[in-house]
């Protein structure tokens, strides 16, 4: 049924200059598969929202775009309900005319991000969008980049409990201590898109999270000097993998001067530029997004927030091949 414009969205429409929000939202309207992600949400949504009595939920393809618009401009619950009756380009994305329905309230999005997290449907969308990106050929799997990056948390103690976050561990750095987590990812080499998450205090070791970060048909993996020997690893030494990890840089440096040592600059500068590719999804989810401290309490709830903001990182990463298709 065809929808009468407001005069508001008839001047919107009509204005002059067209904003970075307003081109980014076009193009994720049109590179996420909506109807595939809904079918991995929807038996749970409508289960959940079955039990007893209360008010009809929100439509489910609305929440799941209210949700995708926190993760992408990194707003708070009730930050993102303000923005979306300030902001005409929200309420078009969301397909909310005020005249008619009114905006989610901020309750609805943690109970959301609750049902999301109690199914581990972070991993399960993320699934899903790499499929589509592999059935479209962008997705190619035939090897793999993995490294890590730390995610900051609340590090102080003036709170109810008088503690920091049990979950979370430091680790140092260079000359600087951090304290937070991990998240650990395996990238395709040709594409650049996650295809593995895994989240871990930030303690632990680059290495230990590799056997997590590979799906199991690559033939190359590539990797900084931080996961030297972890083709040695006891689920990792059977598999027919080529390894191409950077060498340490003090081993380069102290080698003699000569055609030997020129070749290997030559190699470690080749494996770099081939490794540069995993900096891409972290570039995006951190800078772009927003996304450089923690937003939740706990590994678990924040694996499933990174592994949906993956999901997304890639289909951004990827939205002119996709757009171009």
């Amino acid at each position: 049924m065809h929808q009468q414009l407001t005069f508001s969205q008839v001047e919107y429409a009509n204005k002059r200059k067209r904003t970075r929000r307003d081109r980014f939202l076009t193009e994720m309207e049109q590179v996420v598969p909506w109807e595939e992600l809904l079918e991995v949400v929807r038996p749970y949504y409508y289960q959940e929202h079955g039990r007893g009595r209360g008010r009809p939920p929100v439509p489910l393809e609305r929440m799941l775009r209210l949700y995708f618009l926190q993760q992408w401009f990194a707003l708070a619950d009730e930050a993102l309900e303000d923005a979306v009756y300030d902001s005409q380009a929200f309420r078009g994305f969301l397909g909310i005319d005020l005249l008619q329905s009114s905006v989610p309230d901020a309750t609805t999005l943690p109970k959301f991000r609750r049902l999301l997290e109690a199914n581990a449907l972070g991993q399960a969308l993320l699934e899903r969008v790499n499929a589509g990106l592999k059935a479209r050929g962008l997705l190619l799997s035939q090897g793999t980049l993995v490294d890590a990056t730390i995610v900051a948390a609340p590090c102080s103690t003036k709170n109810a409990k008088k503690q920091r976050d049990p979950e979370m561990h430091s680790t140092r750095k260079g000359n600087q201590w951090y304290f937070g987590m991990k998240a650990h990812i395996g990238t395709d080499r040709d594409s650049g898109a996650v295809h593995s998450v895994h989240c871990t205090a930030a303690n632990v070791a680059d290495i230990n999270a590799t056997e997590h970060l590979l799906h199991g048909e690559e033939t190359q993996v590539f990797a900084d000097a931080g996961y030297l020997g972890a083709e040695k690893g006891e689920a990792l030494n059977s598999r027919e993998i080529d390894w191409f990890i950077a060498a340490k840089r003090s081993q380069v440096k102290t080698m003699a001067d000569g055609t030997l040592k020129d070749l290997t600059r030559a190699f470690e500068r080749r494996k770099a530029q081939i490794r540069s590719r995993v900096e891409h999804p972290f570039h995006v989810v951190k800078n772009l997004f927003g996304h450089k401290k923690v937003r939740y309490k706990g590994l678990k709830k924040n694996s499933v927030h990174w592994e949906m903001l993956f999901a997304l990182a890639n289909l951004y990463l990827l939205r002119k091949p996709l757009l171009g298709q």
